[in-house]
């Protein structure tokens, strides 16, 4: 059990920010108040400090693409098919990768990983928690979303084989929908006839979630005509989809919002590496937020290591956009986003006890994570400040 007295408390909920204290009890936030008390609980004094719940991470590849990595330890792409919906990133997460204790540091506990972008269909994510040794304890929710890769990272990895222009990639997700369409209906039409079901096939019903829309696409996607390509393939087939890095946003900010869907924006701290990401700007998120969009901000670790995520934030502040919303965008938005706000992404009665506290505000390079908690359970101390 854990009390944490008199913090500057940023809730993410309608209560929004006050002084006050937070019990932890059973690895859940037990309650949230002015003058609370706990006789066997360790006691935090937060006088003077910022207690935040968890930062989360919408997309990254933490665990797949380790931190220290030359041939072995990068299991991001399996890039030999560009369609492989039936990979799942749970098979090859390294609880063991240096950069996952470096980001709780940092004050992310939360991270949706999952493969990168070499593929049309890459597999699925999933959302894990960033202290542990056993990858099976750590996850949150399992098939978080499938993800999809429009633009250069395909052309360029199946160039001399499989795809060579934006037209093949969308063709290539159109097929296995239509597939997965037909596939679907001859299960369902078989009912309890053993003899007229289709052929077992891994790929298909890895995405009947997808085709259902039971699962989100999210879709790798950086310029504005390959944002466009998701969003009308979103429509053909009635998916649910994530707007993953959204470099182009800004560009097309009247037809995200029209999509209804969320924009996780980033990494917008590197050099223009590629042609696509020419118009890359830290506006975009401000720009999309005041448009109406969800927004998410994401460091694509190891794009950018992930413990810069409330740097990347507070960058977008400096261009642009709101605070609070800035706050919002690495915390409760990309609970949301992933479907995992029932238990992080906000101090809430019942929610896991997952909390950072600061020596100042989370967004300046300047603030340095005191305490990171996880699960009730204090997993980094700065110099014994916890």
């Amino acid at each position: 059990m854990i009390l944490i007295k008199n913090g500057n408390l940023f809730t993410m909920e309608k209560e929004g920010t006050f002084v006050g204290d937070l019990l932890l009890e059973n690895g859940k936030i037990k309650k949230i108040g002015k003058d609370l008390s706990a006789p066997d609980a360790k006691v935090i004094d937060a006088t003077g400090k910022n207690v935040y719940p968890g930062l989360v991470e919408a997309h990254c590849h933490m665990g797949l693409h380790e931190a220290i990595v030359r041939y072995e330890g990068n299991d991001t792409n399996e890039a030999t098919d560009p369609i492989t919906p039936q990979l799942r990133a749970i098979d090859g997460i390294y609880p063991g990768d240096a950069a996952i204790p470096v980001a709780c540091a940092g004050g992310v506990t939360t991270v949706c990983a999952g493969p990168g972008s070499a593929n049309v269909l890459g597999g699925t994510f999933f959302a894990y928690k960033t202290y542990g040794t056993a990858i099976d304890k750590m996850v949150i929710k399992e098939d978080v979303a499938m993800k999809a890769a429009f633009g250069e990272n395909p052309k360029f990895c199946y160039q001399n084989s499989k795809i060579q222009t934006r037209m093949m990639t969308a063709a290539l997700l159109r097929e296995i929908l239509f597939k997965t369409r037909e596939y679907v209906n001859k299960k369902e039409a078989a009912k309890d006839d053993i003899s007229k079901l289709p052929a077992y096939d891994m790929k298909l019903e890895a995405m009947i979630p997808v085709l259902k829309g039971i699962m989100p696409l999210k879709a790798h996607a950086h310029r504005s005509d390959d944002i466009l390509t998701v969003i009308r393939i979103a429509k053909e087939f009635n998916l649910k989809v994530t707007l993953d890095h959204c470099t182009d946003g800004h560009l097309i900010a009247d037809e995200v919002k029209a999509s209804g869907f969320p924009a996780i924006v980033g990494p917008s701290m590197t050099s223009k590496s590629k042609y696509e990401l020419r118009f890359r700007t830290f506006e975009t998120p401000g720009i999309l937020n005041r448009a109406g969009v969800k927004i998410a901000i994401t460091t694509d670790s190891p794009v950018l290591p992930q413990e810069n995520l409330p740097l990347c934030a507070g960058l977008a502040v400096k261009y642009g956009l709101d605070h609070q919303e800035a706050l919002k965008a690495i915390t409760i938005n990309p609970a949301e986003i992933i479907g995992v706000s029932d238990r992080v992404g906000s101090l809430k009665v019942g929610k896991d006890g997952d909390v950072i506290i600061t020596d100042g505000d989370i967004l300046l390079s300047s603030t340095f994570v005191l305490c990171t908690i996880i699960d009730g359970s204090i997993v980094y101390d700065r110099q014994e400040a916890c």
